[in-house]
This record gives C-alpha cells, structure tokens and sequence, in this order.
C-alpha cells in the first residue's frame, strides 16, 4: 500500500512551531479534518496552538446549508472560540471584523477542489488581501488538489468586470494547483499588483503526488459541500458547473448534483446524440429524474447521467461544452443562459454564466447559433504554465 499523504494541518499539529502568531484566527470550516476524521480546530488546540478566533465560508463552518448560504452563530460549541461569518464579506468590511476578534495572525485550513468556481479559494483570496492591509501574517495548511495537480483546463477570467466570488482572478477553470500554490500566485501577482506585501507562509504536504488524483492520497473523502458528494462530482462539477448558468438542471435537488444534467423541454433524442460524440472516458445514460428543489423542481426533466470510467482521460471542460451545444441545438427556443442578475451574488447585476466562463463568448455560443469549437482549448500540463515561484510540489 502506497504511503498516505500527510496534510498541511496533520503536520502543523505535529510541529506547533512551524505557526507564525500568538493569537490566531483560523479560516475553516467542517473539511478541515485530521486522518482519522477528528477537527482540525481541537487538534490544533490539543497541541498547543493559540487559537484565538474562528472564521468560516459559505456553508457555514458546519456545512449545514446549501449553497448561497451560510450559518449565523457566534461560537464554535466545541471548543469555546468565538465565530464569525465572512461569506461574501470583502475589503473594509472583513478588515474590520478581522481587526475586531484581535488576532494577530491568520491561518486557512479547507478543502479545495479545484475548480475557479469553488468559492473557498476566494475566501482565502480575500482574507489574504485583509492580512496584508493590516499586516498579519497568513498561513495556509495545504492540503491535495482533489483533480492531482498534472493538468489545467478551461478559460480564465479574460477581463475584470467578469470577476466575482467565483473567480476573483485569472486562473483556469481546472486549474491544477493546491491552495498552497494559489496562494503563492496571488500574493505575488494580485496582491502586488495592488501594492500589496504579504508575509506568506505554507505547511507543505508531505507525499503527495501531484501526477495523480485524490483516490491515490490514503485519505477518507469528506464531502465538502452539500451538493459535492463524491470524487466523481468534483470531475463533473469541473465542466458541469456552468451549467449553472443557463436554464438546464445541473442536477441540484437530486443525489448525484452535476453528474445528472436535464430540464423539461430536452428530446429524447439527447442522450443518443450526446453518446454519438464519443466523449472520452465517460460513458452517457439516458435518465429522467424530478429535482426537489432548485431549477425545475418538482419537474420531470429528461438528460443524461454521466458515468466517469476513465478519470485520466476524462475531460471535463470539453464534455461540459458537448452537453451545452448539443442541447441548444436540440432545444434552441428553450435552453439559454439565465437572464441578468439570476443566480447571483446580491447586488450583481451581471449574467452569472459570464462570472462562470470569464467573459461573454459562451452566453453568446449558447443564445445564438454559433459553433463552440472555438471555445474549446486543449488541457495544458501546469508545469508547462507555472514555475517554482509558484509549484511546491513536482510536476
């Protein structure tokens, strides 16, 4: 059996010394696990460390709600720290509760899953960008990219009017980096673009191996949000997500979330054509299902299952984009993107699908007859696009 990685908060623990700050405030929330499943906070405490405050994301730190949400409370039950919620609170306003709780430091510790529209790299994103405005330092537990760490795909976010909490910055949709090595890039690239300096500090991982996926680690998975139950759905959500943006089920209300794609007015001649495009390495079912909630619930929509058999081979931008021309074709006077301000952040007056690719060319691809060829970019092997300013681990 190959050895287990050891993740940045095990090490941590281990070696207390290795933590910068007398009073820190730790971001995490219920991924942030020791091996055996236990909670980083007490580990933490139990060792040593002087954690002074606690901060948690969307989801809450217990991960009791859905997405959009996050939980009201002011301690953590368990240990007695003092809570505070920073979803979608940015700039002055998250200085200013970071200023209130009286640390003098900051750490994060959660599980990406290496997506751009995974919202815990964001509130890494904008956590750092406070530390560095009040001048703390910032430690990250680094932890596997679930996806490994060989392969980056997707666009980027082409222009800032298309940044939001579901990418902040320039990085590829996959984007093969560990929230280690992301920190890293934006404390060099964004945070001194805006004139910023960070003391930046990462505990490594130790064993693990970037050519290969989660499966390959030794570690439980442990869900990190409600509607990301299996590694499988990390592949899916990778391409899947964006169909978040447009008026097709991505498979909210149903137990395999971005696996299970459909709506209402789909032919049942979808399925067939979408397996006639011999997708690699993952395998179409025609299904129809009923959401509980969220897009067309309550609703008998028809689609497809994806079956993931080859994760390698899998590409899941490709196969997002295959799903999304195939059904406009099929069902042009239906499938579209959602209309301007639906699905997004309160305030955001933008279309959310254009947050989720980066710029304006899918919606455009989608709600009229152009071809997505186009849009379609090879994976490139991250090593080809990052150096050592920004990798810790071999590629």
């Amino acid at each position: 059996m190959a050895p287990r990685t050891r993740t940045g908060v095990e090490c941590a623990a281990a070696r207390p010394d290795l933590l910068v700050g007398e009073r820190i405030g730790l971001l995490t929330n219920f991924t942030g696990t020791m091996p055996d499943l236990s909670r980083n906070i007490d580990a933490l405490v139990s060792a040593g460390v002087p954690l002074h405050h606690l901060f948690g994301p969307e989801h809450g730190l217990d991960g009791a709600v859905q997405a959009g949400e996050s939980t009201s409370m002011d301690r953590d039950e368990r240990s007695g720290l003092p809570f505070s919620d920073t979803y979608l609170t940015e700039g002055a306003l998250l200085d200013e509760m970071i200023e209130a709780s009286g640390v003098d430091a900051l750490a994060f510790d959660m599980q990406d899953i290496g997506v751009r529209f995974y919202t815990y790299i964001w509130t890494m994103y904008d956590a750092m960008r406070s530390a560095a405005r009040l001048g703390l330092p910032f430690t990250v537990f680094d932890r596997p990219n679930p996806l490994g760490g060989a392969v980056l795909s997707g666009p980027g976010v082409s222009e800032s009017r298309f940044t939001s909490f579901v990418g902040r910055s320039d990085i590829s949709q996959r984007h093969g980096l560990t929230a280690g090595e992301l920190a890293r890039l934006f404390a060099a690239r964004d945070l001194t673009n805006e004139g910023l300096s960070l003391d930046l500090h990462v505990v490594t991982m130790e064993g693990w191996d970037a050519a290969n996926d989660w499966s390959s680690t030794g570690l439980a998975w442990v869900p990190p949000s409600p509607n990301i139950p299996t590694l499988d759905s990390v592949y899916a959500f990778a391409g899947t997500g964006l169909v978040e943006g447009t008026t097709l089920s991505e498979g909210r209300g149903t137990t395999r979330p971005f696996e299970m794609i459909g709506a209402p007015f789909l032919p049942v001649e979808f399925a067939e054509t979408l397996r006639g495009r011999d997708l690699p390495g993952v395998l179409v079912r025609e299904i129809a299902f009923q959401p509980t909630f969220h897009k067309h619930a309550g609703e008998t929509a028809r689609g497809v299952q994806l079956h993931i058999v080859d994760h390698r081979a899998f590409d899941p931008v490709g196969t997002a984009l295959a799903i999304l021309e195939t059904a406009r074709d099929q069902a042009p006077d239906d499938v579209r993107s959602l209309n301007a301000g639906e699905r997004l952040d309160p305030g955001d007056t933008g279309y959310a699908l254009d947050r989720l690719w980066g710029s304006t060319s899918l919606r455009e691809a989608i709600n009229g007859t152009g071809e997505f060829a186009p849009l379609y970019r090879a994976p490139q092997r991250v090593g080809d696009v990052y150096d050592d300013t920004v990798l810790l681990y071999p590629r």
